[in-house]
């Protein structure tokens, strides 16, 4: 279990700057906040134990790697028991297309998939391929993203 942590202004200027550039230097991280390397070093190990901090990544540009097709896919099943949703959830846990997996309400749909592809023909491999024969799946909305207008992964710290 993490734990809560205060978060100070120097400890929301070191998240903020890693937000950013994940591979910032200590030391030039410390620099910007205005310590020296060791007790910046000992924040952001706190930030990390704490659970403030998940983890490190290096994020991707997808066209660059040919996936061109975004698209938003609600999945409604057939049963809401617990035992359903699980094997859901594990089984598109394995499909490297699926981005993100949420449960939602307020919709027609139990869960929203972002799933990312090559093309159209790509998507309809995966639908059918995957999707559709996932047990309890009974029925399926897909919408497709025709430009992002604002991509995050930066929390807001205020």
């Amino acid at each position: 279990m993490h734990s809560t942590i205060k978060l100070d202004r120097i400890d929301k200027q070191i998240l903020q700057l890693m937000q950013a550039n994940a591979r910032i230097s200590n030391l030039e991280l410390a620099d910007s906040v205005g310590l020296s390397p060791t007790p910046c070093s000992r924040r952001v190990k706190r930030l990390e134990e704490s659970g403030i901090i998940d983890k490190h990544v290096t994020l991707l540009k997808p066209s660059a790697l040919g996936l061109n097709l975004t698209a938003m896919i609600g999945i409604s099943m057939d049963r809401h028991t617990p035992e359903r949703f699980e094997n859901f959830q594990t089984s598109v846990s394995l499909l490297p297309e699926v981005l993100e997996c949420l449960i939602v309400t307020g919709q027609s749909a139990d869960f929203l998939l972002k799933v990312i592809v090559r093309d159209m023909q790509h998507y309809e491999q995966f639908l059918l391929g995957y999707i559709t024969k996932l047990e309890g799946v009974t029925g399926v909305h897909s919408s497709f993203v025709l430009r992002e207008v604002i991509k995050k992964t930066a929390l807001p710290l205020d």
